[in-house]
């Protein structure tokens, strides 16, 4: 297969919950820079190697902004969805300006201050899966402790109540789905969404608490080195989405992927220690990661001996990169003792993900707390009845039912 002879459209479904689409290999074998249509209708370059892949998101000349007149809309909606939104644009999104800004913000996700979180982490996650035990089983593991325990931990660093996480998950939906809203809907969530963050931006500024969106006011406006409301205001926002979406999906599918196998369950319970590289080989092996990452090329690159001219959107498949057996050894097995494991999961660059070290500690301590408490944890369903939320930018299951 040429990059000439085929479009695939895009996202490329898979006939499993947790398996990866079959395409993913012959496409690294034999197309490693396809064409492929959009939920939009508009085209674009699909790479699935790891190399171009992580050549494209380390290379600070391509945006990940797709605010262009020729860039491609990635959902049906004719704003394009979160990547091409207004919003998107405001922060920094390259040069100094954004290294500033991740600075800024990334002092509150330190693997230090992550640490710092573990026992509160710890905490909650106990008092959720009591709360699900005590439910009964079946229960559902999304529901109960994948979904609430991100969200709790980012409010929490955020200084924004806790209990207004059904707002934010609808709020999150509209962002990230790509199929599911129309215009207009967007708009409306995203209005609702920015007055709710500059409302409680100007309930910290008059009464500041020990959390990011305070310390962010403390620093000052643009001309004492900090940002303007509305670059907060938009940080917040950001965060909220990143912070709960991605990891509360994760949780459900790391177990998931556990407990398809028993064997790997098994091997935590008899060593612990694994917990660490587990996670790293989790999110390595994710088959259902979203939509992948969209960079727009302002100017031509070759990728794979293929000229990508200026204008073209490119979207980074990590997913599929996270299996090339050229830079992974027996790429499609799961090796809980994986070490290094330079994954891409969390983007490359300039532009990786600020929060990984949250993740990874939520991650973690959802694997501590579930193997002391419900050793005996197994799926409710047969593997093959384990569903896709579809249309999300972020991949993730319906529901993980499970029983112990």
């Amino acid at each position: 297969m040429s990059a000439d002879e085929q479009v695939l459209s895009y996202p490329i479904p898979s006939d499993a919950a947790l398996d990866p689409p079959a395409e993913w290999a012959e496409l690294r074998g034999t197309c490693p820079v396809a064409h492929v249509t959009l939920p939009s209708g508009d085209r674009a370059t699909l790479l699935t190697r790891y190399e171009d892949v992580k050549q494209v998101l380390a290379d600070p000349r391509f945006t990940r902004l797709l605010t262009a007149p020729d860039a491609a809309r990635l959902s049906d909606t004719e704003d394009g969805g979160l990547f091409s939104s207004d919003m998107a644009a405001i922060l920094p999104d390259s040069g100094e300006e954004h290294q500033h800004w991740r600075r800024l913000v990334g002092k509150w996700f330190t693997a230090k201050r992550m640490n710092a979180l573990r026992p509160v982490m710890a905490r909650i996650a106990e008092d959720l899966i009591d709360d699900m035990v005590e439910g009964g089983a079946p229960g559902d593991l999304k529901a109960s402790l994948g979904f609430p325990l991100p969200v709790y931990v980012i409010c929490d660093m955020l200084g924004v109540p806790a209990a207004d996480r059904d707002r934010f998950s609808y709020w999150s939906d509209t962002l990230l789905n790509l199929t599911r809203y129309a215009k207009d809907e967007v708009e409306a969530a995203q209005a609702a969404f920015f007055q709710y963050m500059s409302d409680h931006l100007a309930a910290k500024r008059a009464e500041p608490g020990e959390d990011l969106l305070s310390e962010l006011i403390a620093v000052g406006g643009p001309e004492d080195g900090g940002l303007n409301d509305l670059q907060i205001v938009v940080t917040g926002m950001g965060l909220l989405v990143a912070g709960h979406e991605t990891t509360a999906n994760m949780i459900g599918k790391m177990v998931s992927m556990l407990l398809a196998d028993r064997s790997r369950w098994e091997a935590l319970l008899a060593d612990p220690k694994l917990i660490r590289t587990t996670v790293e080989e989790s999110l390595r092996l994710d088959a259902n990661s979203g939509f992948g990452l969209p960079r727009y090329l302002k100017e031509e690159i070759e990728v794979s001996g293929e000229h990508l001219p200026k204008g073209t959107t490119v979207i980074c498949s990590m997913a599929a990169a996270n299996r090339d057996e050229s830079m992974f050894e027996a790429a499609e097995v799961f090796d809980a003792t994986r070490s290094p494991n330079q994954h891409l999961a969390f983007g490359a660059g300039a532009h990786s993900c600020l929060g990984q070290a949250l993740a990874r500690t939520e991650l973690q301590v959802v694997l501590e707390v579930l193997l002391r408490k419900l050793p005996s944890l197994e799926l409710a369903v047969p593997v093959a009845e384990l569903e896709r939320v579809e249309g999300l930018a972020v991949g993730g299951l319906r529901t993980v039912p499970v029983r112990w």
